[in-house]
């Protein structure tokens, strides 16, 4: 396959360019494959011819440090994309399998020297393949619908999972099913992360403290806080600290109601047309608030709420309000330490030797919302533990979204890998900023850690939180 993929590669190369063409720079070319017109229509052609063939791109990409192979790379997906385009090859199954084993990582945008923008191209390209998708296994299929048109939607459904979770997991029905050797008809990636869910909610942070906060000391501005829904469902506490902590910085927190699902894993796996519906709806709940900043814990809905401007840039009425929307979008811990009072932590007990800590990237934190310094800073101010950098701690760790779910076997060597630079460290706390990168670390400390047994993976929040020295009466 490598082999012939490079050659087509190869060839795309010497194709069209953009030059004088008619259709708005795109190749004058009458596709007979179905999947190939949509690919023309919908494509940036002027994207893929930016991209230069210079490989920096390579050793950023994870599935290319797998395999070695041109055809997993950015460069050549972007390659098999314009041959297909330009009417070079037809995309055939092996062509869209090679796409949708792209993590969407983004890794290669902050290297590429001519400021590609992959990850749009890689959202378009599936976008099309959706439209005449024929990869798909059966239970990925439906594994696909009832994900992202019948849960991430709708937040009642997703409080009833969380409930439903919950009853499962407090009743010992969990230890019932793994004994009676249900779990076993499952496949093995799927049996590990049922094992390490965390403890569900059947309410959301707005249930469990409300939907508005005062600041407390000297008032810093006013927030929104985007409360996701896979957070908000498995990870409600996260929510609630996260809250707890802007108050204490000085922020005023508001939790617009109306808010639903960010659209990520929509727009990450084709399905465009429903993360623009998504992203209209979280654009109408907050700029219904006078906020000055729209704040979120996780990096993979921070990525995509900041590209709401890209994302509805061709709709007349919203393309104005979403480039306002996405102007406010920041992670909380560039907010902590950009914009907060400064927070004060429980000082370090003298006595005791300081445990070890490490820090582990979220792909899209890092390379969409260009935030890495934050997170790493705040870590070293709560005293009470040494940081040591991981190894490549930058590398994706596979989760991305559902990747880890819809190509097991790659997911798991990266995070094999991942596991053996975080044991490197010694750090018996994993931390991550986003709740699939959380999900995987824990998969990862269970399967591949040297001590799974006190070797634990947190949110970045939860430990900033679980450290901090409150103001009076800032705990109930």
């Amino acid at each position: 396959m490598e082999g012939a993929l490079t050659s087509v590669a190869k060839t795309a190369d010497s194709a069209s360019t953009n030059e004088g063409l008619p259709n708005g720079g795109k190749p004058d070319v009458d596709h007979s494959n179905p999947l190939a017109r949509t690919m023309l229509a919908k494509l940036d052609y002027d994207q893929l011819t930016n991209c230069m063939r210079c490989g920096f791109c390579l050793p950023a990409c994870p599935t290319f440090r797998e395999t070695g192979l041109e055809p997993e790379s950015p460069r050549g997906r972007i390659a098999l994309m314009k041959a297909v385009v330009d009417g070079v090859m037809e995309p055939d199954l092996s062509f869209q399998e090679q796409m949708n084993h792209c993590l969407g990582c983004r890794a290669c945008e902050p290297a590429c020297p001519a400021d590609v923008k992959y990850g749009q191209l890689i959202e378009q390209t599936r976008d099309a393949i959706e439209e005449h998708a024929t990869t798909h296994r059966r239970w990925v299929r439906g594994l696909r619908s009832v994900a992202f048109k019948g849960l991430f939607p709708h937040q009642n459904r997703m409080k009833r999972l969380g409930a439903l979770l919950k009853v499962y997991q407090k009743t010992g029905l969990n230890r019932a099913v793994r004994s009676a050797g249900i779990m076993k008809l499952f496949p093995a990636h799927l049996r590990d992360m049922e094992r390490i869910l965390p403890e569900a909610s059947s309410k959301g942070v707005r249930e469990l403290i409300g939907e508005r906060h005062p600041a407390r000391g000297e008032r810093r501005g006013k927030v929104a806080l985007f409360r996701g829904c896979i957070m908000d469902a498995l990870f409600a506490q996260t929510n609630v600290n996260t809250v707890l902590l802007l108050t204490e910085a000085g922020f005023e927190v508001v939790i617009p109601q109306t808010q639903n699902c960010c659209g990520a894993l929509h727009a990450h796996s084709g399905e465009t047309d429903q993360a623009r519906e998504l992203a209209r709806s979280n654009v109408r709940a907050f700029l219904g608030e006078d906020v000055d900043f729209v704040v979120t814990n996780a990096g993979g809905c921070g990525a995509i709420l900041l590209e709401y401007d890209h994302l509805l840039q061709d709709d007349e009425e919203w393309a104005e309000p979403a480039a306002r929307f996405s102007k406010r979008v920041i992670d909380v811990s560039e907010l902590l330490l950009r914009h907060g009072n400064p927070l004060k932590f429980e000082p370090a007990d003298a006595e005791e030797p300081l445990p070890i800590v490490t820090y582990q990237d979220s792909c899209h934190l890092r390379n969409v919302m260009r935030s890495s310094d934050a997170p790493r800073q705040l870590i070293r101010q709560a005293a009470g533990a040494s940081f040591v950098e991981m190894k490549e701690a930058d590398r994706c760790c596979g989760s991305a979204g559902i990747y880890n779910l819809t190509q097991p076997e790659m997911a798991g060597s990266i995070l094999e890998k991942k596991m053996e630079h975080a044991n490197r460290t010694d750090a018996r706390t994993i931390l991550t900023s986003n709740p699939g990168c959380l999900l995987q670390m824990k998969a990862g400390v269970a399967k591949h850690g040297t001590s799974p047994e006190t070797t634990e993976s947190v949110h970045i929040v939860d430990y900033l939180y679980k450290r901090l020295r409150p103001s009076p009466s800032a705990r109930s």
